[in-house]
């Protein structure tokens, strides 16, 4: 089960970040982080320990992507003045 979730969140991921649509390539760090907890179970449940190793850094990655995509625009449109109300 890990691998059919692996392979269907990493290969979405992968599509949407080469999307020329900026609304639809955000999404890519969402389906990362998704298949992240699968990555590590599977890796540590295989013992492939550079696997398990890198999961680490693909999750900084993607967390990265989510700050810079979703949380980051959250604080702008927070900050954003709105209009006066009569």
């Amino acid at each position: 089960m890990e691998q059919i979730i692996i392979a269907l969140t990493g290969s979405i991921a992968i599509w949407l970040t080469q999307q020329d649509n900026k609304e639809w390539a955000r999404y890519a760090c969402i389906f990362g982080l998704v298949g992240q907890p699968f990555w590590f179970i599977s890796s540590y449940n295989s013992e492939q320990w550079g696997i398990f190793a890198l999961c680490f850094l693909y999750t900084y990655s993607w967390c990265i992507g989510l700050y810079r995509h979703w949380i980051k625009r959250w604080i702008r449109e927070r900050q954003r003045p709105r209009g006066k109300r009569l």
